[in-house]
This record gives C-alpha cells, sequence and structure tokens, in this order.
C-alpha cells in the first residue's frame, strides 16, 4: 500500500500523487509498487525492497541522487500466545523532493506522524523530518523496555510462592527480546554517528539540537537494554536457586520418610526370621505383639522429633 502525505501550516493532508515535499509512505508493498516508486523517483528497486527483509541490517548509503537510511524499529508479535517484542526494519530514502519510507508493518513509530501528533512536523523538513523519526525509535524502544521490566518484576514476585516452568519461558522470552534490542541499538548508534557527519542536505541549527537529543535517547536505550539484561540474569539465577533449594528440600523429606518407614520394615524381617523363639524379645509375652508394635510406633516418633529437630521434617 502506498499513501502520499504533504504538510500545510503545520497540518498534514493526504495527497493523490508524488510532488515536492511529499510524504510516500508504503507499507507493505508488491513488487509492482515499488517498481512504480523506483521509476518515479530515479532509484534503486533493490533499495526500496531493502526494508521488506527482515535480515537486513541498519546501515546509510548515499546513491547517485538520493539517500539510504535503514534502522531498526522496534514492534509487537504473538508468540506463544502471549505478546512479545522484536525489531524490523525501516527503510528511508531522502531524494531532493521526496522523502520514502518503507516499512512491512504499520508501525507506531510513523502512526504519530499520519495523526498530526508530532510538534514542528514537516514534510519538506525532510532532514528533520528523519530526525524526528528516530527519536520517536528511540523512545518507543525505551516505552517498550520498561514494560519488559515490569513483567520481570511480575515473574519475580511470584519466586517465593509459586513458580511454575511458564516463569522461565518468559523469563527467556524476555532475555532474547533483550538481545534483539541491545544488536538494534547498537546499529542504530552508527547510523546516527554518520548522520552527524552528513551534509548532503541542508540542516537548521535545531536539527542539530536534534539529532544530538536521539543521539542521547538511543544511547539511553541502550545502557536501559544492558541494564536489564544483568538483572533479568540475577532473576533467572535466583529462580534456579531457589528451584534447587526446593528440590533438595523435598528431597530431605522423601529420605527422613524413608527412614522412619525403614524401622517397622527391620523390626517386622527380624521378627519374621527362623530363630528360636527364646532369642525373640517378647515372643513368648502375652500380648506380645502389641507391645511390640507400641514400641516400634515408639522409636519411629522418637526419630520422628530428632529429624524435625535437625529441620528435615
Amino acid at each position: 500500500m502506498i499513501r502520499y502525505f504533504k504538510t500545510d501550516n503545520q497540518r498534514i493532508q493526504e495527497e493523490e500523487k508524488i510532488g515536492d515535499g511529499v510524504w510516500v509512505q508504503m507499507l507493505q508493498p508488491t513488487h509492482q509498487e515499488c517498481a512504480e516508486i523506483a521509476e518515479v523517483l530515479n532509484v534503486d528497486i533493490e533499495d526500496i525492497q531493502a526494508a521488506l527483509d527482515e535480515e537486513e541490517s541498519s546501515r546509510i548509503e548515499l546513491q547517485d541522487g538520493y539517500t539510504l537510511i535503514l534502522v531498526d524499529i522496534p514492534t509487537v508479535e504473538i508468540r506463544h500466545e502471549k505478546q512479545s517484542y522484536t525489531t524490523i526494519p525501516l527503510g528511508i530514502i531522502l531524494t531532493q523532493d521526496v522523502i520514502v519510507t518503507v516499512c512491512t508493518e504499520d508501525t507506531p513509530v510513523l502512526k504519530n506522524f499520519v495523526i498530526n501528533r508530532v510538534k514542528e512536523f514537516s514534510t519538506k523538513k525532510r532532514l528533520r523530518f528523519v530526525y524526528q523519526i528516530l527519536y520517536r525509535t528511540a523512545t518507543i524502544y525505551q516505552t517498550n523496555l520498561r514494560i519488559i521490566d515490569k513483567r520481570r518484576t511480575e515473574i519475580e514476585e511470584r519466586i517465593g510462592q509459586h513458580t511454575e516452568d511458564v516463569d522461565l519461558i518468559d523469563l527467556h522470552e524476555l532475555e532474547s527480546t533483550l538481545v534483539y534490542f541491545a544488536t538494534s541499538l547498537r546499529a542504530n548508534g552508527v547510523v546516527l554517528d554518520r548522520l552527524t557527519r552528513y551534509k548532503r542536505l541542508e540542516q537548521y541549527p535545531e536539527d542539530t539540537e536534534l539529532l544530538g537529543d536521539v543521539i542521547v535517547e538511543n544511547q539511553q536505550a541502550i545502557e536501559m537494554t544492558s541494564i536489564y539484561r544483568d538483572i533479568i540474569n540475577g532473576t533467572r539465577e535466583l529462580m534456579s536457586s531457589v528451584i534447587d533449594n526446593r528440590l533438595n528440600n523435598v528431597m530431605k523429606y522423601l529420605t527422613s520418610i524413608t527412614i522412619v518407614m525403614a524401622i517397622p520394615t527391620v523390626i517386622s524381617g527380624i521378627y519374621g526370621m527362623n530363630v528360636d523363639e527364646r532369642w525373640m524379645p517378647f515372643a513368648n509375652t502375652p500380648h506380645g505383639f502389641l507391645l511390640i508394635c507400641v514400641l516400634t510406633l515408639l522409636i519411629c516418633i522418637i526419630t520422628m522429633l530428632i529429624l524435625r529437630k535437625k529441620k528435615m521434617l
């Protein structure tokens, strides 16, 4: 799908065709749509389709007459019937008159621009538009990171109560997401560093300041990712320790039960041996069987008290 937008008096409106100062938004475009835009703007169709490949890495390329910028943006996906986070490429093509964005999804990064909720947004100031997209990307990364940490906190609170296998799976999913985020943010940082030396399009003084803000926000997101990864590692180690401790407690309990149950087994085994009655206590005593049972019970109770004192029961 292709849509054309243009700002007029700080209001965005949809256009019917490409013109000067127009923003071309391409969402999951077909090969034919890519070919049409490539022909009109005189750009390589492979550069337009680069953002459609999920394996494309962030980079900036200077071509004849236009510039290709590829960055990774966060997005939501359903994994194991739960909401998870991952990253997808966003392609930005800058020409002398037009800016083109290419993405496989209708991402929240661009949605605020479409509904005119970004201050000082103008499709004519293309380089500032790029910086605003990158700033929006960095802030969404930070928002998603806070949500991830909140989910980790919920898992951590359940550790002392009732830990399930699904908590381990969720913790692994969160850690995988942080790995994706860390890789993407570092790659985006390289693109931002190159943009500081970008001289092909005119930059206003406030654009330079905005780029500095983007670099700060991106670096902050990188630091948040590193911190949250360390915290998740600690949570996982804590969970493993708690599970091991519970297993040890179960093994101690079963061992104690085995010891107690072994007492009547040994006594009954002795009395079941083919031995002269003279050598068997209470063999000829009235109510001898009852006495043996009571004595066995007393020995079991004493053993249980000793084990309980040693915190094995």
